[in-house]
């Protein structure tokens, strides 16, 4: 009977081992570049949310690293295409730019009310 048992268990573990859990990794997600189109329309809204910017007395302005300003482009459009959440977008931004929640947040309302 013991013996049955101990068999049955092992053979329990065996199965659980080799079943795929659900956590597997799943590849990094690619990002659509703009098309000419798509850039002539995001533009002016991203430069209008630039600008809404100097209303607020609370943004901080982000003094953004030279090799960080294509990265900046390109998270605010892939927000605005609507490739990433709002929240990726502030947990990207603030990830690189720590400290920086107000303005992220700030951000992603100007293009969630120009969109």
């Amino acid at each position: 009977m013991k013996q049955n048992l101990l068999i049955a268990l092992i053979a329990g573990f065996t199965f659980t081992a080799c079943t795929d859990t659900g956590m597997s990794l799943a590849p990094a997600p690619v990002y659509q570049a703009p098309t000419e189109a798509k850039m002539a329309k995001f533009k002016p809204v991203m430069t209008e949310v630039a600008l809404s910017t100097r209303n607020d007395p609370k943004y901080n302005k982000m003094t953004i690293k030279p090799q960080d300003k294509q990265w900046f482009q390109d998270l605010m459009y892939r927000y605005w295409d609507r490739q990433i959440t709002r929240r990726q977008f502030i947990s990207e931004g603030i990830s690189r730019y720590p400290g920086h929640n107000y303005e992220f947040t700030f951000i992603a309302n100007g293009f969630q009310h120009r969109s």
